[in-house]
């Protein structure tokens, strides 16, 4: 399913091992460093930026 998908580790992570990974382009992909098999989080890329923005002003 994620085979080609490139993930890095969100700026957004903390320190204390809550982490969580990234893959940006077109779509976003999220997903949970404890629990990457489960299952992730595929949005457009305009929606994750919206949700960025509304974190970071709320």
């Amino acid at each position: 399913m994620t085979s080609e998908i490139t993930w890095h580790k969100s700026s957004y992570s903390g320190a204390q091992g809550d982490c969580v990974e990234v893959s940006a382009g077109p779509t976003t992909h999220l997903r949970d460093t404890q629990n990457r098999d489960l299952s992730e989080l595929t949005l457009p890329a305009r929606e994750w930026t919206a949700l960025l923005s509304a974190v970071h002003t709320g």
